[in-house]
């Protein structure tokens, strides 16, 4: 197991969580009944997504099922599927401007984007990523830590992929200075996360009995980067089993964030969806949280309006 919830989640500062009584338990949900066209797959891989639904060139989406009967949330997982050569991805920091955090949907408006998905647990100053982080010249994060996924898109040569996500030990990299600097020389952005599922398309998580709402960022095997999103909690060990059942194609994948702070919006076609976590054992153990927590930090993707 790379990280355990104690050590990587609890890193982060967490919002105070509404008061049971003063959210509308489901409200969410209902909203997000209307808004899904596509059917979704089912996590035993029984079932392929009929279609993608394509949002803007290089940008599609798509619902699949995690749980049939979940205790809280949809059950669902909104996936949102991103061709690099054709969509451009972005970071938006709060360091690198006013220093203030804002929802997804509010970095989404602000920075024109399509798409907008944390970008990982953030430290107790509120704006530095628990992992590295540069974005450009602008440096959130300068500290390499142990965990041992890397995300890193905007190349700066010819030769290599657009985006990558990267395994900070063998076979990638061996979790050398050199990798390191070779990521940081070849790419305009790179960020360190915890990493959920390593390049064999094996989980790194052991058993355990805490679950939460959960955000993560992927690559499958043909290099399209996933949006991943989940308000149905589930212990990180079964989330990723089941993701891995999917028709997804899933090679790598990283934590962004867990509970309520996990965000997902999209702006892009006829779709206009603002998703928020909820549910964290030891910490907001309930399925009533309605909206979108500030966060600083923000991966999104910039398309064509047109699909």
């Amino acid at each position: 197991m790379d990280g355990g919830v104690g050590s990587a989640i609890r890193s982060a500062p967490r919002p105070n969580p509404k008061p049971p009584g003063l959210a509308t338990p489901g409200r969410l949900a209902l909203a997000l009944a209307a808004l899904l066209a596509a059917p979704a797959a089912r996590a035993d891989g029984k079932e392929e997504v009929s279609a993608w639904r394509t949002l803007a060139d290089g940008v599609e989406y798509a619902t699949f099922t995690l749980a049939t009967e979940p205790e809280s949330g949809d059950g669902l997982l909104h996936v949102v599927r991103i061709d690099p050569s054709r969509a451009e991805l972005r970071a938006l920091v709060a360091s690198a401007g006013d220093g203030k955090s804002r929802t997804a949907q509010g970095w989404l408006k602000e920075g024109g984007l399509a798409v907008a998905i944390n970008a990982g647990m953030y430290q107790s100053d509120g704006r530095s990523n628990v992992g590295y982080f540069r974005s450009g010249a602008h440096q959130n994060n300068a500290r390499w830590n142990a965990y041992r996924s890397a995300f890193a898109f905007g190349p700066r040569r010819g030769g290599i992929p657009a985006a990558v996500l990267v395994d900070l030990d063998p076979p990638d990299s061996g979790r050398s200075a050199a990798a390191q600097a070779a990521l940081d020389r070849d790419y305009d952005t790179v960020i360190q996360n915890l990493r959920l599922i390593k390049g064999t398309a094996s989980g790194v998580w052991s058993p355990g009995a805490k679950r939460w709402s959960e955000a993560a960022i992927a690559e499958d095997d043909r290099g399209h980067i996933l949006f991943l999103f989940a308000r149905t909690p589930l212990s990180m060990s079964d989330w990723i089993e089941r993701v891995l059942a999917l028709p997804l194609h899933v090679a790598r994948a990283m934590h962004v964030e867990g509970g309520p702070l996990a965000s997902l919006s999209i702006r892009a076609g006829d779709l206009s969806l603002d998703l928020a976590g909820s549910f964290e054992s030891g910490f907001s153990p309930y399925d009533r949280n309605a909206r979108q927590a500030p966060i600083p930090n923000v991966i999104g993707v910039r398309a064509s309006p047109n699909p």
